[in-house]
């Protein structure tokens, strides 16, 4: 098999042909076989875009398998099942804080709002890792369950963004 060589916006060609005429052939097939997998029509699509962006980034040693068509439902197997896991993870963290006692929140003084809008400004992981041990009193290893991540690096995070919110908010125990 040669090198790939570049054709036209997006194609590539080797010995088992242009990486379009692939697209074309099995582009509905793959979206299909996404479909039952995930139940959803627009979720499927977007796993079989996924796959075959890989596969595109890849094509010269994909092509010479005796069949792509396999690598790429692989890769949409595996997707489907990481979304899954997900969907799964997000779904246990709603139930857990769902089967807490409901509790409105005390009125926030002023100094509260502007330490939660300081929050709010940090790193995604941090504000969550600060709001979830500050607001919802979790410990490290709930919080981690939480975020599908270890104590340890929820502590990272919780020092992190304590550093940028002391700095922030201009108390002691920021890093100057």
């Amino acid at each position: 098999m040669g090198r790939a060589e570049a054709g036209t916006a997006g194609e590539t060609s080797t010995g088992a042909g242009l990486f379009s005429d692939f697209y074309e052939r099995e582009y509905r097939p793959v979206v299909e076989f996404a479909c039952v997998l995930t139940g959803d029509r627009w979720t499927a699509e977007d796993l079989a875009q996924e796959a075959f962006m890989a596969a595109q980034s890849k094509w010269a040693e994909i092509s010479s398998y005796g069949s792509p068509g396999a690598w790429v439902r692989r890769v949409v197997a595996n997707k489907s099942v990481s979304r899954l896991r997900k969907i799964g993870a997000e779904s246990r963290a709603l139930l857990r804080l769902r089967s807490r006692t409901p509790q409105l929140p005390p009125q926030l003084s002023a100094d509260s709002i502007e330490v939660w809008e300081a929050v709010r400004s940090l790193p995604r992981r941090q504000a969550q890792a600060v709001a979830l041990t500050y607001l919802e009193d979790l410990s490290l290893q709930q919080v981690g369950e939480i975020l599908e991540c270890s104590p340890f690096t929820v502590k990272t995070h919780l020092q992190r963004g304590r550093a940028t919110l002391a700095e922030c908010l201009g108390t002691e125990g920021g890093t100057s």
